[in-house]
């Protein structure tokens, strides 16, 4: 009884001492070490630049330092492995853009991960426009007259994409489908360069593109932007209007980073990822570099990012399905 009555008293003190936070599953003293986020893509890209804003924020509200690891190939498929299978803790999070979280779970048979069962949502990072580009001397200026001149010339109306399965690729097919263009012919191109170049020269004519690589080529009156694949227009090109605005109402289209963590990690600690990392993505610092880069800063609580990526999975797998598009 007595040494019964010793063990109670010796296991409440212990509880005592713990700290509730520990207690009821919170971050506790998160992070007492070095937070690893993965970025599935080359160094020097829009989603590193973010990561590393991002992780610099961090680490100066942290006091530990946030370390960026680049994980490059397959279409961020190694990268987001790595990441599904690392010890959910919080101290391996991951850097996702929309093609490997939203696009490949359609485009590909098989994925050694499942976007939505092997991660939690935390935070969404950035928004990088599709720009609806043109050659300058195109005869046409804006969305409808593109779409009277593709119907008067449906032997040679085509579309260009930086590549199969790309935003580029995708955001085209949902145009011809929403358009009604179903003949407009689509050209694909092995990366963003050459695309551009033809474009200019007026071998496409019409090319969806990110503002990062597209937008220097609008401002030296090289392209002529048509409108942007956002919901709402973009800062850096106010008097212009969206696709949606343009006569294809629900129209969307853009790129995107938002930060995950493996499934299982504490709800406690993805919450204060999450709001720390918002109030580094609302700094001015963060917001004036990613305006720079083309990009909106983006922000908001865990249950939106799910929401938004529940939405983009099957909105982009309809489109797949629907053109019958496979990279495997």
């Amino acid at each position: 009884m007595k040494v019964s009555s010793m063990t109670a008293a010796c296991v409440l003190g212990m509880l005592t001492a713990i700290p509730q936070s520990a207690i009821a599953g919170g971050p506790g003293d998160y992070p007492d070490r070095p937070v690893r986020i993965i970025v599935p893509y080359p160094a020097g890209g829009s989603t590193d630049i973010l990561t590393r804003l991002l992780g610099k924020g961090l680490t100066q509200r942290w006091g530990q330092a946030v370390v960026v690891e680049n994980r490059g190939g397959a279409s961020g498929i190694i990268g987001t492995e790595a990441a599904a299978r690392s010890e959910p803790d919080g101290y391996t999070l991951l850097m996702n853009g929309s093609g490997p979280h939203t696009v490949n779970i359609s485009l590909f048979d098989k994925l050694p991960y499942d976007p939505v069962r092997d991660f939690a949502p935390v935070v969404r990072g950035m928004t990088i426009p599709l720009l609806m580009v043109a050659p300058a001397n195109a005869p046409y200026g804006d969305v409808k007259s593109f779409i009277a001149w593709a119907r008067q010339h449906p032997q040679t109306a085509n579309y260009c994409s930086i590549g199969p399965g790309s935003p580029s690729h995708l955001a085209g097919e949902l145009f011809k489908s929403m358009s009604g263009l179903s003949h407009l012919t689509h050209v694909p191109y092995k990366g963003s360069g050459p695309a551009i170049i033809d474009t200019i020269s007026g071998t496409c004519n019409v090319m969806f593109d990110a503002a990062l690589s597209s937008g220097p080529q609008v401002k030296n009156g090289k392209m002529k932007l048509l409108a942007i694949g956002t919901e709402q227009r973009d800062p850096s090109w106010p008097n212009t209007p969206t696709v949606s605005e343009s006569g294809l109402p629900g129209f969307s289209a853009y790129t995107w980073s938002a930060l995950f963590a493996p499934a299982g990690t504490p709800p406690a600690i993805v919450r204060k990822i999450q709001q720390d990392a918002d109030v580094v993505l609302q700094s001015e610092e963060v917001k004036k570099a990613l305006l720079e880069q083309g990009a909106q800063p983006g922000g908001g609580t865990s249950e939106d990012l799910k929401k938004f990526v529940d939405s983009e999975i099957a909105k982009w797998a309809k489109v797949i399905k629907d053109s019958h598009i496979t990279m495997n």
